[in-house]
């Protein structure tokens, strides 16, 4: 609601007074409003310039967190893209494909592949055609590990029976396998010889499986399906087996050709063999990706820095006695020296000093690209550690940073200035209703009264205009 300069009563006064000296009508109506409202201007300028006040501070704050955020937010889209840290790279690519684990790897490990993961994959007999049927009863399922003709049956998984009802082909018979969530797929595969029935387990040697058939007695056939290691070897296409490699000299196998952070740093997806020719991986050099990284950090740290200035200057700065904003300025002075990473003896970096941030006398920063240049040279793989998206390193520090400037219970807190300072505007603006609410209850019993001050004027001039024609009627007939 826009105010009315605190002179709003004096004028509304002297209109009074002109009118009454000038013997014409007054709008009371105008006259209420105006009185009223003068008599709550001076407090209604002043929650006005506070609330802006307020706003402005509120915007200040937000902006600094914004800030904040928007560099741990940056800095994390950056570190996940993964050319920070030192990333795997393998000579004989035919081996398997190389990642990036969850920690960071150093060093050179070799690689020897002496055989891939693989499922079990059967094939029933040739049928007459598509459309002929193959009995009913009852498949069973049994899993485990076969060796030298035999089935190790794995008594922790139970088996699975499929009911197969009578009139079915060997369509009916896959759909019921699928069906039945067992971990095997099937499908009719029409081939030179026939219409066959392909049957295909998941990785590993544990999920090898046989096949067992109960007839129904009325409708026999079924039993053609059935299959164990002692029956036709031609049927059994692929046996399961587990991946077997070397990684670093150490036998390994592995149900899956995919392996999960198989050494520090390193994650494996086994694609082809390599017996008695082992091969190579090593770690890329990051060193140049984290020159430009921290160069880009020094420089959003400096704007930050820029805005906490502008805001605390002692004659124009909006924020000049704010907790949070007193206690971001001093977190950032500290930032560089602070251990982002554990303490080790192995001499790997642990400060974002040493990759070369500086902080200047003035709390401005400053990139040491040659500091940064001798902690890579020293220890490549360490720097490359730094950053990643773990509990610790660059990111690990800036985004900590974020989020206790953004904790809107801590009073100290940027966040928790922004929640003071809103709650406030919110307490003014109560205030600056409730005065309206009284200023529209004063303008109302002014109203009020100035109607009876009109009748009563009215009145009283009526009876002086009587009064005025009769004393002229007497002059007149005097003379």
């Amino acid at each position: 609601m826009a105010s009315t300069p605190p002179t709003s009563s004096t004028s509304a006064t002297a209109s009074l007074v002109s009118s009454l000296g000038g013997g014409s009508g007054i709008n009371m109506s105008q006259l209420a409003e105006q009185l009223a409202t003068a008599q709550f201007a001076a407090r209604l300028d002043q929650i006005s310039a506070r609330s802006e006040r307020l706003t402005t501070q509120i915007s200040s704050a937000s902006s600094l967190r914004s800030m904040i955020t928007g560099l741990a937010s940056s800095l994390g889209d950056r570190v996940r893209t993964g050319d920070l840290a030192a990333t795997p790279k393998i000579t004989n690519s035919a081996v398997a494909v190389v990642s990036k684990g969850a920690a960071t790897g150093r060093g050179t490990s070799t690689l020897e592949v002496t055989s891939l993961s693989k499922s079990q994959t059967l094939l029933s007999p040739a049928v007459a055609s598509e459309t002929a049927t193959v009995g009913s009863g009852t498949l069973t399922l049994r899993f485990g590990t076969i060796s030298n003709g035999a089935m190790n049956p794995d008594v922790a998984r139970a088996a699975v029976d499929i009911a197969i009802p009578a009139g079915a082909t060997l369509g009916n018979v896959a759909s019921a396998i699928n069906a039945s969530g067992a971990g095997v797929t099937a499908y009719v595969a029409v081939g030179t010889n026939g219409p066959q029935l392909v049957l295909k387990g998941q990785d590993g040697a544990a999920n090898a499986f046989v096949l067992e058939a109960t007839e129904s007695p009325t409708d026999l056939g079924l039993a053609a399906l059935a299959w164990n290691p002692a029956g036709d070897a031609a049927r059994l296409i692929s046996p399961a087996t587990d991946a077997a490699y070397k990684l670093d000299g150490v036998s390994r196998i592995s149900a899956t050709n995919t392996i999960d952070d198989a050494a520090p740093g390193l994650s494996l997806k086994l694609t082809g063999t390599n017996i008695g020719a082992p091969t190579t991986i090593t770690y890329s050099d990051p060193g140049s990706a984290i020159s430009s990284a921290m160069q880009d950090l020094t420089s959003a740290l400096n704007e930050i820095v820029s805005e906490i200035n502008a805001n605390t200057n002692t004659n124009t700065g909006v924020l000049s006695n704010d907790p949070g904003t007193r206690a971001l300025r001093r977190q950032l002075t500290t930032l560089a020296s602070t251990q982002v990473m554990p303490a080790n003896t192995t001499g790997a970096p642990t400060t974002l000093s040493e990759l070369g941030l500086a902080t200047n006398r003035d709390g401005t920063f400053t990139f040491k690209a040659e500091r940064l240049a001798e902690t890579v040279k020293r220890d490549p793989e360490g720097t490359g550690a730094m950053f990643t998206t773990g509990l610790f390193g660059v990111f690990a520090t800036v985004d900590k940073l974020a989020r206790s400037v953004n904790a809107s219970s801590d009073p100290n807190a940027l966040g928790g200035s922004i929640a003071r300072l809103t709650s406030l505007q919110t307490k003014l603006g109560k205030q600056q209703s409730d005065i309206a609410t009284k200023q529209e209850d004063l303008r109302t019993r002014l109203v009020s009264r100035f109607a009876k001050l009109n009748t009563n004027v009215t009145s009283s001039q009526s009876t002086l205009s009587f009064l005025k024609q009769q004393i002229d009627a007497w002059n007149g007939t005097n003379n």
